[in-house]
């Protein structure tokens, strides 16, 4: 059987480390990648049996090759602190290791869970991000930000597992801003160099909102498939906007010491 390391990026994720940590204790090690928490989530990670290394935050694609160097085993699995491994992943893992893996990375579907409810639409089900389990040496994310790509380092393309994990990417509606507030201030980077304004702001916006609530099918998920739709608006366009704004470095005007007037 091939060793596995399960790592789990996390910042500030107190209420969320030790469901993740948990769903993949069955793996041969765990490793928590964190960046500077200050909420006790290195702390909690640690008693349930892993090791926590502290990575500066230097963008997400930085900060996942970094965690992959600090992987012990041959095998990795790649799991956020929103992420839950479930039973029928772990098999599949397994099962894939014990014998010849066809492949040397593999995407690994994603169930959503949001205000009560599973998403079937939205693009949220099933949906994907970079592999999620991988040999090491196999791979290695692009240096973007935030929604960072890969590249793969091998000659055979990833394959799929027929299992999905499931995500639970806000704990509340209070978390959707903060995360769009994060997430905005981080892709306005990725667009340096591309000429924006205002107006163009707003279209990529609703463009956003049309494509997650129509082309996507979030209004088959009622008013989670709205509030989804009108955060994609939301983030979509400060991403923009602020874009505009480090472009054009609003100041306000100069104003000189004000004394009173000689009589």
């Amino acid at each position: 059987m091939r060793k596995i390391t399960a790592y789990v990026l996390a910042y500030n994720e107190a209420e969320k480390i030790e469901a993740a940590v948990a769903s993949v204790l069955w793996a041969d090690e765990v490793l928590v990648a964190d960046s500077g928490s200050t909420d006790g989530t290195a702390e909690k990670a640690e008693r349930l049996g892993a090791r926590v290394v502290q990575i500066p935050f230097q963008g997400f694609g930085d900060l996942r090759n970094r965690a992959i160097e600090a992987c012990t085993h041959e095998w990795i699995f790649s799991l956020d602190a929103d992420e839950r491994c479930t039973p029928e992943v772990r098999d599949e893992v397994l099962v894939l290791l014990a014998g010849e893996p066809a492949h040397d990375a593999y995407l690994v579907p994603r169930r959503n869970y949001f205000m009560g409810r599973w998403i079937r639409g939205s693009g949220w089900y099933p949906n994907f991000r970079q592999p999620q389990l991988f040999r090491k040496g196999a791979m290695r994310y692009t240096l973007e930000p935030v929604h960072e790509g890969y590249e793969m380092l091998t000659g055979r393309p990833p394959g799929e597992l027929a299992s999905a994990i499931w995500q639970f990417p806000f704990r509340d509606l209070d978390e959707i801003i903060r995360k769009m507030n994060r997430y905005s201030s981080l892709g306005a980077e990725k667009l340096a160099g591309r000429g924006t304004g205002m107006s163009a702001a707003l279209a990529h916006g609703i463009w956003a909102f049309v494509k997650h609530y129509v082309f996507k099918r979030g209004f088959l998920d009622g008013w989670a498939g709205f509030v989804i739709a009108l955060g994609n608006f939301e983030g979509t366009f400060y991403r923009y906007a602020k874009r505009v704004e480090l472009d054009r470095a609003w100041r306000p005007p100069a104003q000189p010491p004000l004394g009173r007037e000689s009589k």
